[in-house]
């Protein structure tokens, strides 16, 4: 995009000075509003709102919608509103932001004024601007927007409302409602936009998963063992999984009746895991490959906890490095391989011994090596049951554990069962397929 060109443009139509102009539509492109309404706020910003309204775009269903779409115009159901405040340009902005949709699909938005519609509304959307987001289309609601209720319903088969289970959230999810127990929480204080922050984080579950969250405006309620219906968060990507945030905006109450939680992971094939694309709590079983390196008796840095290679750290230069034991195991189960990373605590459960164990091992031997070459011996061709939160990158598949014991099954046949319980619902829709076609031929 050539932007420089944009702001010539607009600079000559105004009279104003062509840095000014550019600056402007770069601090809106920045945040991701569609050429087109960037253009328009600067043209408000100098003056007044000249320079004409753009005609009204034409309908089209949701999915039709591309990011190569200008501006539209959209009849449809408002499935969820969620509402919270961003920094923009040095100023604080409240958004409102949810799901919309129609008979041919669903698509996100984001509106920069309040339009007063509300969930379960059937309602015609001018001049609405197209741009990316989470590698999707999403509606853009500005001030050249115009909201109006439709004439007749809008059918959909989608649910109306936030409400959702922790399996079903997604990262880029707004206006989401839960019903949860808090399993982990607790206080800090961050260095935030506005200085020192204090926070709370930790985890929350029901019958179906668990999940991590921060609550950026810490509430009394929000406590060990709280049952809890939370309105209103949205939901994000840390570390690979999907992480539950709230907002001055989430409304918190108790629940008069107890959050079932499942205290189990759910078991997944490697393979499965991996392209589920991160999960915060999961159990694999497989059999370990190896030990890469790095595992055994490290070092680490003192200032920010990274993992020295010859006793320089890639951040801090040269450091005195702390002692730590830590295991990097592949596990494989047939399906696929994942990095299992064991701390100090479940790694000096393998070997035998702590840190200190592990230092007079690597003295008498003067190589620190003899540390990871036990835990090698100790855990290369066993099967080993692991649980943990899962992430995938570019670099692979890491699962961070949280236990790690023996197992008793066959990784291969685990993996085989989770497969064959994933096929059978296909199974049974071609078998009742086929067995119509049989039907049709006689």
């Amino acid at each position: 995009m050539d932007v420089d060109k944009h702001a010539e443009e607009l600079a000559s139509a105004l009279g104003v000075d062509k840095t000014e102009v550019k600056a402007d539509l770069e601090n809106l492109l920045e945040y991701s509003v569609p050429i087109d309404e960037a253009k328009q706020s600067v043209r408000r910003k100098h003056d007044g709102g000249g320079g004409g309204s753009s005609p009204t775009p034409e309908s089209v269903d949701l999915d039709e919608i591309t990011t190569d779409h200008g501006n539209v115009t959209v009849t449809a159901r408002v499935l969820s509103v969620g509402t919270r405040t961003i920094r923009y340009q040095g100023d604080d902005i409240t958004i409102r932001e949810g799901e919309l949709a129609d008979p041919t699909g669903t698509i996100s938005y984001t509106a920069w004024r309040d339009f007063g519609f509300e969930p379960g509304d059937s309602v015609t959307i001018g001049n609405a601007g197209v741009r990316e987001w989470e590698d999707a289309p999403e509606l853009n609601l500005g001030d050249s927007t115009t909201v109006a209720m439709a004439d007749e319903p809008v059918e959909t088969d989608e649910p109306i409302g936030g409400d959702r289970s922790l399996i079903d959230l997604e990262p880029g999810d707004r206006g989401r409602n839960i019903e949860v127990r808090v399993l982990e929480v607790d206080s800090k204080t961050i260095s935030g936009r506005d200085g020192e922050t204090p926070i709370l984080e930790g985890v929350v579950g029901d019958s179906t998963a668990r999940l991590p969250f921060t609550d950026w405006q810490p509430r009394s309620e929000i406590e060990e063992g709280a049952d809890l219906r939370i309105e209103d968060v949205y939901v994000r990507e840390f570390r690979g999984v999907p992480s539950i945030n709230l907002t001055e905006f989430s409304a918190v109450q108790p629940l008069s009746d107890p959050v079932a939680v499942n205290d189990d992971a759910p078991r997944l094939s490697i393979a499965e895991a991996v392209d589920a694309g991160g999960m915060f709590d999961v159990e694999l079983v497989g059999t370990v490959l190896d030990v890469r390196d790095g595992s055994g008796f490290i070092e680490r840095c003192p200032e920010c906890g990274r993992v020295l290679q010859s006793g320089q750290c890639r951040s801090h230069g040269e450091v005195d490095g702390e002692d730590d034991l830590r295991t990097k195991a592949i596990l494989d189960d047939g399906t696929a391989t994942v990095t299992a990373i064991l701390d100090r605590e479940l790694t000096a459960e393998i070997y035998g011994g702590g840190i200190e164990a592990a230092r007079e091992a690597a003295r008498d031997a003067m190589d620190r090596e003899v540390v990871a070459e036990a835990i090698a011996e100790e855990l290369v061709g066993r099967s080993f049951r692991v649980r943990g939160s899962l992430s995938v990158d570019d670099y692979g598949a890491n699962l961070d554990a949280s236990a790690f014991e023996p197992a008793t099954e066959d990784p291969a046949a685990v993996a085989s069962d989770v497969l064959s319980d994933l096929r059978e619902p296909a199974a049974a829709t071609d078998g009742g397929a086929d067995a119509a076609s049989r039907g049709g031929e006689r």
